[in-house]
């Protein structure tokens, strides 16, 4: 169950009580926070989806070039993520654990586990309906930006 308000959505976990327990009317589990400097506008023109997933990139992995049609919100879970993207003066970041991304539309990016751990992100996109959560015929992304 997905409880909203306030612009805010958490997971509400089914409770199952014993014979004995009365349940709580509502509970929440953070699954995971992180940390933006620079702030999180995020607009999609016309109807949207709205999709959370969690990603796994053993190490070594990556995500392979892509762009995206809308704005994807991200938490590092666990690891360090290798973030390339032609926004970044150097052309490089690294999330860790405990970080935030966020991901405007169009820019092309990919990220890399070059650590010895698993990186699980936890992901937020919110792209326009009908459009791919990763795109990854370049010639369909935008000239980045620089931050």
């Amino acid at each position: 169950m997905l409880l909203t308000g306030c612009g805010t959505a958490v997971a509400v976990p089914t409770v199952v009580p014993t014979a004995s327990e009365t349940p709580a009317p509502v509970t929440a589990v953070d699954l995971a926070a992180g940390d933006d400097e620079d702030g999180v506008d995020v607009e999609v023109s016309g109807p949207s989806q709205v999709v959370f997933r969690e990603i796994t990139l053993r190490p070594g992995a990556g995500t392979g070039e892509h762009c995206h049609a809308g704005q994807l919100i991200a938490v590092v879970q666990q690891g360090a993520l290798t973030h390339y993207a032609p926004i970044y003066p150097s052309g490089v970041h690294v999330y860790h654990a405990g970080d935030a991304i966020v991901e405007g539309a169009g820019y092309p990016h990919q990220g890399v586990n070059e650590g010895e751990e698993d990186v699980v992100l936890l992901v937020t996109y919110v792209i326009e309906e009908g459009e791919p959560l990763a795109q990854t015929d370049l010639a369909k992304c935008d000239a980045p930006e620089q931050h």
